[in-house]
């Protein structure tokens, strides 16, 4: 066992050294074991004498260094066996690491620690399986985690774990904690802290591996980073636990579902008991995967515990070993040895389950009726009791099967309905497809064979027969490898239906949903869709050369398929390739078992294989390459060269074969894939480069390998269908002087199980999830890119910039995901939208954001101007912005001019930035900016004129008229609405606090000082040009002129002597206009004295205060009749050159999101607590 380092300074006085190395000795106490001599036997005498033999133990291994002195002793063991395992960890695990240090008290600090870690986390471990841990250490560790990283409470720890993080060359000893959303690593070793948080969203790859220079470690890799972490007390375990949660990070990156799964997790705060109900809930969640998949069970099945127990086999005459599988709806059974026996009972198929009397041939057994009246007979079973009693339960639960075999009156041979009974319905039991599949409809007028082929289509028949009179038929099927051998010869074309819903485990699902697919087919047709236009575009491909297929009632019944399947599944909708798999099998089944079987393809067999980035088959796709890479290394490296392997092999897998290869052959591989599973079409498809490595090797270019292996393909036959031949459209590819030889498919399945059999579903899975950790980072790599080319038309920022800030914008959307207080943020997450509306945000992320990276600081004022921002942006009010709205904003304060800049603050003091509470009286003055009525009479009376030119017009005309509607119409400075005192005393307050922190504080605040003062005095004269009569048309046409040509000032001064003018007539002194440099001094003081002192700070402008004039008035309202246009802010703000040097400013947003991107993904929560106490926490 391992003990706390403790000093030994006499080593050799009762000890003799059995092995050495430079820095470890393994010693034997003298005395034990044989030999010895003197020595020894005086040793033994003292221990017995002594009865130190209780407190010392025979073995021990010290810890020296060559230049000290001091032994530490740092194990002991009361066998040689014990010590030795001890010694063999330390050699692979700890040699080769501290041989790399330079200084002997690194070297004994670091062993030290990793020897005090080792005994932590066995006493944890020991507690945790004895059920005794204190739920406080756990707590405890829950909250040091949340201290160190600043998690919030949302974040769920997993498990933690004592391991070395290596560091350069350098391993540094501390703790990794995994939560739901982070693996995070925390070391204070030496005075050196070590802190690392990595969302497992960012993880491309997870691989557990042993080199020279790491030992067993696990390698964590991100776009830009690898982590390589080593000496863990059970490496096997944790790296299991990571692969769980780098699994559900990537599903959530898929769907919303998986942050729905994770909300389902307990809480540790509530229901936490001891150290290991988060990661009992992950081993559990494994186990229930690996079950369902094992059985081909629905995704809602939950497996309540297994036990050891034997099955008699009547067939066999033998008890077979294996395990027993209770859930809340089936009793399955599997045995120890592969392939030996496989049993799925259906509790709604159980009539019985009763206590047999035991025996010593049969110990503790329980027998099990089923209503077709077979037996079923389990002994040796441990908690025979309790196992009944579970059973029991989950009956009691069960509905009464007598419920699911209420099917339609065709069906059964009763009376059939008038056809007023299915009127208005689009799928009833009338339907020839309801009750036929399309090959017994189109067979059924054929004349009888009784040729060759035919008679050995019977002889299949009859072996299934015999073989469904001995091992039973149906859901309950004993399944054997007897029952492989006849699937790998071919299903009878009469069974296949049936086989195919029995093995996929889509019986059970028709079985228990009667009348679904009927109501999901109302529900479905007629509802225009994306997925039913491409279904409509689709239909006519599917398959064309069978005749099934060329008439309305094969298209009719394919398009309601997928129709309902598309309704079922709006995750999926159709994907390409769906067509080809639904048409083959509507041949076989009927319309409904064709429905059930497609669900279990997309959902069960054929995982995220049609959704739509077709993710399923690209992970396969991954495995396959790999597979190539390790059983074919030389043609792997030709065929990447290339670059062929990728392009073939997505058919292959999207569609079974079924596209690539004559019908009748690919069919039976679909046979063996229903029973196996995708392991046969790897098992083929390796096959299938393998028997053309030589003409691959000589291929020079990808298309001469694409013709080598499609010519091979369409010359895989069948030679014992019975079916009439179905001209293959890759026959084109069959053109040449010499036809290729033919390949039977029976041989080449048959050299697919000699060559490349021993291929298990379990490395399969492996080898799947290290594939869809790179293609789904693969497609957010491509999501980004092409997010980053969408927006370098819509923005000044640099690619390099863009692709910061969308990593900084998806962050903060997965982070509200799955931090989020309620659903609405994982809801908002829907990867089936265009890549530029994937990610959006809220005002609260919003707010952050713009905080981090805005140029435009404001202080306490920025989560106002944030708010108004967002408002602005969130064009269809739905209180989320997209990442093209989040750039379109920021772009405009970076990178705009100085007329955009302000057009853009001018915005956010306008209704819709302007919230409602902050701009009441601008409702009531937008009636004083409405258009003036007599404009309307004149339109009004022009009427009679355009409704008699209407009349005349060709559709050229509204041709143009549409094209003209169509265009984007660019906004101007003339478009933007007028601004009335609430909104300009707003404006005023944003100004005042951006300026707050900038160097030119002061000449800022008096440049704003004098324009406020300006254009309150030009509201002023706007407000007595409007009341005046006559003033009105002047002011309408003086005004924009002057804003105008106020606009360019270096053209010309005429603005400013309209501006004068416009001033002198409202018997107000041109403030700004002063041409004496001590006029305008004495003035600008005086304006900046009525406006900036006290008038305009945002902390001292109260509601009742209304500014006019250079006049402070308190306790009356708003002027509403006072207003001013942006084309006079701009003019005026162009008199202050400070002003305008700050807004033509260019501003680098790089510094900000350096500083955005150096905190972690995780906002710290609390001060970072001090050295002292994170040293007091660690250990």
């Amino acid at each position: 066992m391992w003990i706390e380092p403790e000093e030994v300074l006499l080593v050799g006085a009762l000890w003799v050294s059995e092995r050495a190395n430079p820095f470890f000795i393994l010693q034997r106490r003298r005395g034990h074991g044989r030999g010895g001599g003197l020595s020894g036997l005086l040793v033994g005498t003292l221990d017995v004498v002594l009865d130190s033999s209780a407190r010392v133990a025979p073995y021990r291994i010290l810890l020296q260094t060559a230049d000290s002195q001091v032994y530490w002793n740092i194990a002991c063991g009361s066998s040689r066996k014990e010590i030795t395992e001890h010694w063999d960890w330390l050699e692979s695990n700890l040699l080769q690491t501290i041989s790399i240090f330079d200084n002997d008290e690194d070297v004994i600090t670091f062993v030290k620690g990793k020897i005090s870690g080792i005994i932590a986390e066995e006493k944890r471990l020991k507690q945790g399986e004895e059920q005794e841990e204190d739920s406080g250490k756990f707590r405890e560790a829950e909250l040091k985690m949340r201290r160190l990283f600043g998690m919030p409470e949302e974040e769920k720890l997993v498990n933690y774990y004592s391991c070395s993080y290596w560091k350069g060359r350098v391993p540094r000893q501390g703790w990794v904690y995994l939560s739901i959303n982070h693996l995070c690593f925390y070391s204070f070793l030496l005075g050196k802290e070590v802190t690392l948080v990595i969302p497992w969203m960012e993880v491309t790859q997870l691989e557990k591996n042993a080199t020279l220079v790491f030992p067993e470690s696990i390698r964590v890799s991100t776009r830009h980073t690898e982590h390589y972490f080593s000496m863990f007390l059970n490496i096997n375990d944790t790296f299991k636990l990571m692969e769980q949660l780098a699994n559900i990070a990537m599903r959530q990156l898929l769907d919303n579902e998986a942050f729905a799964a994770d909300r389902s997790l307990p809480k540790p705060c509530k229901t936490l008991k001891n150290v290991s109900t988060l990661k009992r809930d992950f081993d559990a969640r494994a186990k229930n995967e690996r079950y369902r998949a094992m059985f081909r069970l629905t995704q809602d099945e939950r497996l309540d515990g297994h036990t050891d127990c034997t099955l008699w086999t009547p067939f066999a005459k033998m008890h077979i070993v294996g395990q027993l599988f209770i859930s809340n709806n089936y009793i399955c059974f599997s045995s120890r040895e592969e392939d030996l026996c496989q049993l799925i009972i259906p509790l709604r198929e159980v009539s019985i389950v009763e206590k047999a009397d035991s025996s010593s041939v049969l110990p503790c057994p329980v027998s099990i009726s089923t209503k077709n009246k077979m037996t079923f007979l389990f002994a040796n079973l441990k908690d025979r009791e309790f196992l009944v009693q579970r059973i029991s339960d989950f009956l009691q639960r069960t509905p009464d099967s007598s419920w699911f075999d209420t099917s339609p009156p065709s069906l059964i041979g009763s009376s059939v309905p008038s056809d007023s009974t299915y009127k208005g319905r689009h799928y009833h039991s009338g339907l020839p497809t309801a009750s036929q599949s399309l090959l017994q409809l189109f067979h059924q007028n054929s004349p009888e064979d009784l040729g060759p082929k035919a008679m050995k289509e019977k002889m299949k028949e009859e072996a299934w027969n015999i073989h469904f009179s001995e091992f039973g038929r149906g859901v309950c099927m004993y399944r054997t490898s007897r029952t492989r051998e006849l699937v790998l010869n071919g299903i009878p074309e009469c069974l296949r239906g049936e086989l195919w819903l029995l093995f996929s485990g889509a019986q059970n699902e028709l079985a228990t949903h009667p009348g679904y697919y009927g109501d999901l087919v109302e529900q479905a047709m007629g509802m225009c869709s994306l997925a039913t236009d491409e279904i409509e575009r689709d239909l006519h491909r599917s398959m064309p050369e069978h005749r099934a297929f060329q008439n309305e009632t094969g298209i009719a019944a394919l398009r309601r398929v997928l129709t309902a399947y598309a309704h079922r599944n709006p995750g999926i909708g159709y994907c390409q390739a769906m067509n080809i798999v639904t048409s083959v099998l509507l041949l076989y089944c009927t319309e409904e078992q064709a429905f059930w079987l497609l669900v279990a393809l997309c959902e069960r067999m054929l995982p995220d294989y049609y959704n739509t980035r077709v993710v399923g088959a690209l992970v396969d796709q991954g495995v396959f390459e790999d597979l190539t890479r390790s059983s074919l290394p030389q043609l792997y490296e030709h065929m990447q060269e290339l670059g062929v392997i990728s392009t073939i092999s997505l058919s292959w897998f999207l569609t079974l074969f079924l596209s690539v290869m004559p019908f009748d052959s690919a069919v039976l591989l679909v046979d063996c894939f229903f029973y196996e599973g995708i392991k046969v079409i790897f098992q083929v498809a390796l096959t299938v480069l393998l028997d053309n490595m030589d003409a691959l090797l000589s291929s020079s270019d990808e298309g001469e390998a694409m013709t080598v292996l499609g010519r091979y393909l369409d010359n895989v036959v069948n030679k014992q269908t019975v079916a009439p031949p179905i001209p293959h459209l890759h026959a084109v590819l069959t053109s040449g002087d010499e036809p290729p030889p033919e390949i039977d498919i029976f041989d080449l399945i048959k050299s697919s199980y000699e060559k490349f059999g021993s291929l298990s579903s379990d490395v399969i899975e492996q080898m799947r999830f290290k594939q869809r950790l790179k293609v789904i980072q693969s497609l957010e790599d491509t999501a980004k890119r092409s997010v980053v080319r969408a927006m370098m038309t819509e923005s000044a920022f640099s690619i390099e910039e863009l692709e910061e800030l969308y990593c900084l914008f998806k962050s903060k959307h997965m982070t509200s995901c799955y931090w989020g207080s309620s659903s609405s943020a994982a809801e908002r997450h829907d990867p089936s939208l265009p890549y530029l509306e994937q990610y959006r945000i809220d005002p609260v992320q919003f707010s952050q954001l713009f905080s981090a990276l805005a140029p435009w600081v404001c202080g306490g004022h920025t989560t106002t101007l944030s708010s108004r921002l967002f408002r602005l942006l969130d064009q269809n009010q739905d209180q989320l912005v997209n990442f093209k709205e989040f750039i379109t904003g920021l772009s405009g304060m970076y990178h705009g001019d100085m007329t955009e800049k302000l057009k853009l603050l001018y915005k956010l003091h306008l209704p819709p930035a302007l919230s409602p509470q902050e701009a009441e009286s601008a409702l009531e003055a937008t009636h004083f900016f409405t258009e003036d009525e007599p404009e309307g009479e004149e339109v009004k009376d022009k009427g009679g004129d355009v409704e008699e030119k209407k009349e005349v017009k060709d559709y050229r005309y509204y041709l143009r008229m549409w094209a003209k509607e169509k265009e984007p119409k660019k906004e101007t400075i003339k478009d933007l609405p007028r601004m009335n005192q609430e909104q300009f005393i707003e404006f005023c307050k944003t100004l005042y606090n951006m300026f707050s922190e900038d160097p030119s504080e002061q000449e800022l605040y008096h440049a704003i000082a004098t324009v406020a003062s300006l254009l309150l005095r030009i509201g002023e004269v706007g407000k007595k040009f409007g009341n005046g009569g006559k003033m009105q048309e002047t002011t309408s046409q003086t005004l924009p002129i002057s804003a105008e040509q106020e606009e360019e000032p270096d053209e010309g001064t005429s603005g400013e002597a309209l501006l004068c003018q416009a001033l002198a007539d409202a018997q107000l002194e041109p403030a700004v206009l002063q041409t004496s440099d001590e006029e305008n001094k004495d003035d600008t003081e005086s304006s900046y004295s009525v406006v900036s002192s006290g008038s305009l700070l945002c902390e001292d402008i109260a509601h009742d205060t209304v500014l006019i004039g250079a006049e402070q008035r308190q306790g009356s309202t708003l002027d509403v009749d006072w207003s001013i246009t942006f084309e006079q802010v701009l003019a005026s703000l162009l008199t202050e050159p400070v002003l305008v040097e700050y807004f033509e400013r260019k501003m680098d947003i790089q510094a900000k999101m350096a500083t955005c991107k150096a905190q972690r993904v995780v906002e710290r929560q609390v001060s970072s607590p001090s050295e002292q106490e994170l040293m007091h926490h660690s250990t």
